[in-house]
Parts: structure tokens; sequence; C-alpha cells
């Protein structure tokens, strides 16, 4: 079948973990695992994306451990309830089934939810339609032929908080594993959630 999510798949490096039987039920879950049990885990736009493996064997995040409430969701509080965060772009934003209902993009820095729809379909058709800037491919290729490869658990950090007016370039931007970044993320996405647009505050990460 040609869907968008059959062409993401054909586009992907990977498996980044060994041959799996997953089940997670009917729906949005169910259609996770069938995924994971045609590929488990793999990479898109030069690593601009990571869609993260299943079981203990493999390179990255592992999808159940990345979702353990201590492994960074402890950090953003109630803010990270009801996700399954199954991939992420280079920079840490993740892409969750929220509430088994829909797939969402989960801001790491504000924990906004923004929806893409309703099914992997949607998913895969979104980053299709701007794999350079959804995608994060052009930044991912930039960034590796300048400083070379990243760590299959590495993301991009950056040093001034983009929603803070730090600049997507690479003077702003260190490499830290993805779940530190998230925990260094988690504290300011709960002090920035319900504050007032236009809100004084200055805020750095190192």
């Amino acid at each position: 079948m040609n869907t968008a999510l059959t062409r993401l798949v054909e586009r992907a490096k990977g498996p980044l973990g060994p041959p799996v039987e997953v089940e997670f039920g009917g729906g949005l879950p169910g259609q996770l695992g069938r995924l994971l049990s045609r590929v488990n885990g793999f990479a898109l736009f030069d690593y601009g994306v990571q869609t993260f493996h299943v079981g203990p064997s493999g390179l990255g995040p592992e999808l159940g451990a990345w979702n353990a409430a201590g492994t960074w969701k402890d950090a953003y509080g109630e803010l990270a309830d009801g996700l399954l965060c199954f991939a992420q772009d280079l920079f840490g934003v993740q892409f969750a089934l929220e509430e088994n209902r829909r797939v969402v993009t989960f801001d790491p820095e504000t924990a906004e939810r923004s929806v893409i729809g309703s099914d992997l379909d949607s998913w895969a058709d979104w980053l299709l339609e701007e794999p350079d800037v959804r995608g994060a491919r052009s930044f991912a290729k930039l960034w590796q032929d300048t400083y070379g490869a990243l760590g299959h658990d590495d993301r991009l950090l950056p040093v001034t908080s983009f929603v803070l007016g730090g600049e997507y370039g690479v003077e702003n931007l260190v490499v830290r594993d993805g779940v530190t970044a998230m925990r260094i993320r988690g504290p300011i996405a709960r002090q920035l959630h319900d504050l007032p647009d236009g809100t004084p505050i200055s805020f750095t990460t190192a």
C-alpha cells in the first residue's frame, strides 16, 4: 500500500533494534506496534528524526525506558501526562500518542502540544511535507557535516532557549544526551507554561 507511512519507512535508516513482534492492542497503539514489528526503530532525514526501538538491545532510546516516569517526565510534572512518546527530532521535540487518540508534538521548552493528526499516516505525511523544517533535515546535515556524526543518544540543546530568543544557529547549540537535555528543560517548561505572553523572563542553560 502506497501510504505516507510506507513512503516514510522506505526512506528510513534502520532498524535500530533486533526484530520484535509488538502487540499494543487496537487503535493508535496498535498502529505503533505494527510499525515497530515491521522495523524496530529507525532514523530519518540525516538523523533529524529518530523513532525509538523496543527491547533491551538496540541503538538510541528504548520506548519503554524513555517513557518511564523517572527518565525525564518527572521533570515536567503533570505537563507530560497522557503521552506515549515514540520519536523525537534533533532538538528534542517529542512525537507522541496523546491519550492513545491522536498524534501530537510536545515542545520540550514550553510543554505545549500541537495536534498532527489521528493516526501515524498523518504523522508521516506531516513530516514528508516539510522534512527540512519538521524533520530538521537541513540542520542535521549542516551540524554533522561541520562537527561529525551525532551519537544515537545525542540531541542538540540550545544554550539560550529558543523560546527565550536563542537562535537556531550552531553557536547557540551544544550536544547533550537526550535524557539530560529533557531534564534541563523540564523545569523551564514548568515555569513558562502558564505565563501570559510578554512576561519578562531570562534563563540560559549550560
